[in-house]
């Protein structure tokens, strides 16, 4: 779910349309890979990723929420620049980390983990693909400054994981 809000956010402000083909992609590639190493980790990570597992996810997401809200503000009413490969892996790799904790229970499922891995990345690439088109599709009724509002969304997302997290 964290991966369609963001999704969502940073399409109220996005102006380039691959986004809807390289956000979903990512999202999905990096929250199968990651319980994919949390399921190889095993008990000998799982201490260290959950005592920093939070920290990692909320920091990124409030920096890029502020960095949103800042290029809303200033950029006016001209369209928003496209993002940048770092963006993308940053937005990625922040909705993920909580995948590898994750990953690390699926040897307890009694399904095999190949296809669960399967799942968490299809499921997560389609959800993401669909808050896309929904906060792209509100963004063009609303206008460009609904960006920043995306990025407040993602700034409370990470202040909500730093809240929540033991």
């Amino acid at each position: 779910m964290d991966a369609t809000a963001v999704c969502a956010a940073r399409a109220l402000g996005a102006g380039d349309r691959r986004e809807l083909v390289i956000l979903p992609l990512l999202f999905g590639a990096f929250q199968a890979g990651m319980a994919s190493l949390g399921l190889a980790g095993g008990r000998a990570a799982a201490d260290y990723i959950a005592a920093w597992d939070h920290w990692v996810a909320g920091i990124l997401l409030v920096g890029i929420g502020i960095k949103m809200v800042v290029d809303a503000l200033r950029s006016g009413d001209e369209p928003p620049a496209p993002g940048t490969l770092f963006l993308y892996l940053g937005l990625a790799l922040a909705t993920s980390i909580d995948a590898a904790a994750a990953g690390l229970t699926l040897h307890l499922l009694s399904v095999e983990p190949w296809l669960s891995l399967t799942l968490i990345g299809t499921i997560t690439a389609a959800c993401s693909g669909l808050g896309y088109a929904a906060g792209r599709a509100l963004g063009h009724r609303v206008g460009s400054k609904l960006g920043a509002i995306g990025g407040l969304v993602l700034i409370g997302i990470g202040i909500d994981i730093l809240i929540r997290a033991p």
